[in-house]
């Protein structure tokens, strides 16, 4: 990149209030659009310094911890390559190993891991009412610890999935688009469709889907969510879907069929996820201890969405779509028929069609995280970035 489009860049983050410094990234429907553009212009930013061979290293020394109470890949990966690009630590609590198994409590746990800690990347995803409550349990024990100076300085909590938003996902969702269509205001007028999909599993996580759904229509685009009766998002991230649309000039809407969503769109992403009823009843069982009924719910959900495996993306349904060449989008791993199950959200050939561009999607999510830490740790991070592009360290000789 030209070192004045790089200064134009940075010219335009140094434009916004960063409301992030000395705070937490959590929910992306509760900041401005000033903040999501912050991240988008940050993540430009840093990735134009990795392409060009340049140190983003701006921390000398600095832990960083994760807590994942569910899979990953993706994510753990792209906090732990985050946190290297800005020359962080890292280590990963395991609860299994920790005093927690003896009962110690959340705040303390909080207090402790956050001595000599810059950033703490929490992902809490399973359970309806349980991830974001957490993440904020955490969040207030640091602000006590260093409101009464037991911490020098205060850790910023990163969501890396919760029951509600998945934040670092949609965002680097957010920056894939942008790119791909030519800028983020570039999408006005696009019609995405977030539909759900069929998938011979349950319990996944709504995260997805409800963060997709509520940033979208920020930036003007058409957003269609479709999903089978029972398959409804919270309230929440809907209520704040119809709210952005209105401001934006885009535009929600909530259809009853895949075939509907697609007709015309320009982006497409099919993704299961669990039914709301199954996800509490589910969380009560487990809390009950009660494994025999767990497999019995299984089996009822399991069953349910059997009912609507025509919810299938295929090329015939690509072919509804704007040209028949909608850009299709997953946060993977996907349920490919005929590869990773023998029946599931999108066919091999749709899949495979677009397999490298779902992995161009995810990899912008090191770079967005990266500049989640960046924008919560530094009141000014423009300046920051200015002085990586100015030392032009290059990350090796």
């Amino acid at each position: 990149m030209p070192r004045e489009k790089y200064e134009a860049l940075l010219s335009a983050l140094g434009e916004f209030n960063n409301d992030r410094y000395n705070s937490d990234f959590l929910l992306s429907w509760r900041y401005g659009q000033d903040t999501i553009r912050s991240v988008l212009l940050a993540t430009e930013a840093l990735r134009t310094l990795w392409a060009e061979g340049l140190s983003t290293r701006v921390f000398d020394t600095g832990m960083a911890i994760s807590i994942f109470r569910d899979q990953s890949t993706r994510t753990r990966y792209s906090f732990r390559a985050a946190c290297n690009l800005l020359g962080l630590a890292t280590e990963e609590l395991n609860e299994e190993t920790s005093q927690i198994k003896h009962g110690e409590t959340v705040r303390e746990t909080a207090a402790m891991l956050s001595f000599c800690t810059d950033v703490i990347g929490i992902r809490d995803d399973m359970f309806i009412g349980r991830g974001n409550k957490y993440m904020n349990e955490v969040s207030s024990s640091v602000q006590e610890s260093f409101d009464e100076q037991i911490l020098r300085r205060r850790p910023a909590l990163i969501n890396l999935q919760c029951d509600l938003d998945h934040p670092t996902q949609s965002i680097s969702d957010l920056s894939h688009l942008s790119d791909y269509f030519g800028g983020v205001d570039a999408l006005r007028g696009k019609k995405l469709a977030m539909t759900w999909a069929y998938s011979p599993s349950y319990g996944k996580p709504l995260s997805v889907p409800q963060g997709i759904t509520a940033l979208m229509p920020r930036f003007g685009m058409d957003v269609v969510l479709a999903h089978p009766p029972g398959y409804e998002l919270m309230d929440e991230p809907l209520q704040a879907a119809q709210r952005f649309a209105k401001e934006s000039g885009g535009s929600f809407k909530i259809a009853d069929s895949m075939e509907e969503a697609f007709e015309g769109a320009d982006v497409v992403y099919p993704k299961s996820w669990a039914p709301i009823s199954i996800m509490n009843r589910r969380t009560e069982l487990l809390d009950a201890g009660d494994h025999a009924a767990l497999a019995s719910l299984e089996g009822e959900a399991l069953a349910e969405n059997a009912k609507h495996r025509s919810w299938h993306c295929d090329e015939e349904l690509m072919a509804k779509t704007k040209g028949g060449k909608a850009l299709y989008m997953h946060c993977l791993p996907a349920d490919v028929s005929g590869v990773s199950c023998e029946h599931g959200e999108v066919s091999e050939a749709v899949f495979d069609r677009y397999r490298l561009n779902t992995y161009k999607e995810a990899s912008y999510k090191p770079f967005v995280i990266a500049a989640m830490i960046l924008l919560t740790r530094f009141e000014e991070p423009a300046e920051v970035l200015r002085a990586c592009m100015e030392r032009k360290t290059h990350r090796s000789l």
